[in-house]
């Protein structure tokens, strides 16, 4: 199964920063488990939604600055604080921005908010992963179409 934890981008500035969205809906699967009778959504699945987020910018950073394709993949975290729960209802605003950035790899703080309240803030370290894949980057562009579709992309 591939868990998709953006349900939409707000803010896209290549090279900068970006925000997300993520309605957390009670009929999410892991729900079932974590935890019966009081639904929390996992820490660690916010965590990836931090992380899909900041990887999607890092990667059209890295295309914009050095013209190279390539897909982020979570290396390292660090300073990562857990401040509040997230449970259905709630909506969770990301806010990536970026730190550095070169071919190797790149730097984000990061940082998921309800009601403008951080809950979860983290710094993240990206390695880049070269994959010759053109069906994983037709996937790519039709859910940025999906995610953007509301929003002006600036340069």
């Amino acid at each position: 199964m591939r868990f998709f934890l953006i349900d939409k981008i707000t803010k896209w500035v290549v090279g900068s920063e970006a925000m997300g969205v993520k309605n957390v809906a009670l009929s999410e699967d892991f729900f079932d488990d974590h935890f019966p009778r009081r639904p929390v959504m996992p820490g660690v699945l916010i965590i990836e939604g931090m992380a899909q987020l900041s990887g999607l910018l890092l990667e059209d950073s890295l295309k914009d600055k050095y013209g190279s394709d390539a897909k982020a993949v979570l290396t390292v975290l660090e300073r990562t604080k857990f401040r509040d729960m997230a449970r259905p209802g709630d909506t969770l605003t990301y806010h990536t921005q970026l730190v550095s950035l070169n071919k190797a790899g790149g730097k984000v703080t990061v940082t998921a908010a309800r009601d403008d309240k951080p809950i979860v803030t983290s710094g993240m370290t990206f390695g880049f992963k070269y994959v010759d894949d053109p069906q994983l980057d037709i996937r790519r562009r039709e859910l940025m179409k999906i995610w953007t579709a509301d929003l002006d992309m600036q340069e």
